[in-house]
């Protein structure tokens, strides 16, 4: 274990606590075991390929979206990016679905508003820097810079589940029995919550409500999507013609105000993403674009709360009880 910063650096330089990384579990020795922890190895990753000398022992996060599935399988993670304070963090910019997990964990603040920072990065003296190629806290203009200070993957967390992502993250850290058994509990977990649901008038959509910026409905492959549809529910896309543009990174289909009411009419039950907090069932339903969506009519407008728009693991389980709370007799 690397000996942690000094003091006086961490007050003048970083504004940091110490902490202890987390341990690696041991290497699987049985090469006849699918994604084997043998070292080294190398990693086809979003911003190219990267050779990783030895399983990392100190792990740091450029990308919160990414942050929470490393905690999932118990990865060794010193520090992660923190996004600007809002609705959906804690107040460091930690995602409160997580941000208990990683205090428990000792991860420290790496920097602060997604505002990369490569000396501070650099003094963290990492083995493995994980980090995003999209969203706001995209840092491929910076992979090699960062390549030069420590092995680096960059993932496209946009366009995959999270237990896909957890998948890919289990091959990088060399936890891919960690990655599984997590997957593995899920599943399980989910498939007992569903039976007990009295589920509500269907098909459903789900969507962000965005006021006169109209409406982001998730897709039809979305992980919310597949939430819903591992409980049981039917799930109802936007109506393509109605579509203005998708944002594939996010898994929605943006509606203007104007078309949002048509594009989601076909949903008898809509769930609705707080995103950036709020009431968001009232909102919707204060709309008078949205006053006749059959939804609104017969009052089957529910919320999701806040983190549902970026699953996890976390805020997958999150969801999930929520929907249970709600639909449970």
């Amino acid at each position: 274990m690397r000996p942690r910063l000094l003091a006086t650096v961490a007050v003048a330089v970083l504004a940091l606590t110490g902490c202890t990384a987390s341990s690696a579990p041991e290497a699987s020795d049985d090469p006849t075991v699918e994604g084997d922890s043998s070292w080294p190895r190398t990693i086809e990753h979003d911003a190219g390929e990267t050779d990783i000398p030895e399983q990392p022992t100190r792990i740091i996060s450029l990308s919160p979206s990414i942050t929470g599935s490393l905690l999932a399988i118990g990865a060794p993670l010193d520090a992660t990016a923190a996004t600007t304070v809002s609705p959906l963090t804690d107040d460091k910019g930690f995602f409160t679905q997580w941000a208990a997990e990683a205090d428990a964990a000792d991860v420290e603040v790496l920097y602060t508003d997604l505002t990369l920072d490569l000396d501070t990065v650099d003094l963290f003296e990492p083995d493995l820097i994980v980090g995003s190629v999209n969203g706001r806290d995209a840092t491929l203009e910076a992979y090699d810079q960062l390549s030069e200070i420590a092995p680096t993957v960059l993932l496209d967390y946009g366009t995959v589940s999270w237990q896909e992502l957890t998948t890919e993250l289990g091959e990088v850290t060399g936890l891919e029995d960690e990655a599984a058994e997590t997957i593995s509990e899920y599943d399980s977990w989910i498939a007992g919550q569903a039976e007990g649901l009295n589920l509500p008038e269907q098909p459903v959509t789900a969507a962000v409500y965005m006021g006169a910026d109209g409406v982001w409905a998730f897709g039809e492959d979305s992980p919310l999507s597949q939430l819903l549809n591992a409980l049981g529910f039917t799930y109802e896309p936007a109506a393509e013609e109605f579509s203005t543009e998708q944002a594939a990174a996010n898994g929605v289909d943006i509606l203007s105000a104007e078309n949002a009411a048509s594009g989601l009419g076909e949903a008898q039950t809509l769930f609705l993403v707080a995103m950036t907090g709020g009431d968001p069932v009232a909102d919707f339903a204060a709309d008078p674009l949205l006053a006749n969506q059959p939804a609104v009519v017969s009052d089957s407008l529910y919320s999701l709360g806040t983190e549902s728009f970026r699953l996890d693991y976390y805020s997958a389980k999150n969801t999930v009880q929520i929907i249970v709370d709600t639909f449970t007799e």
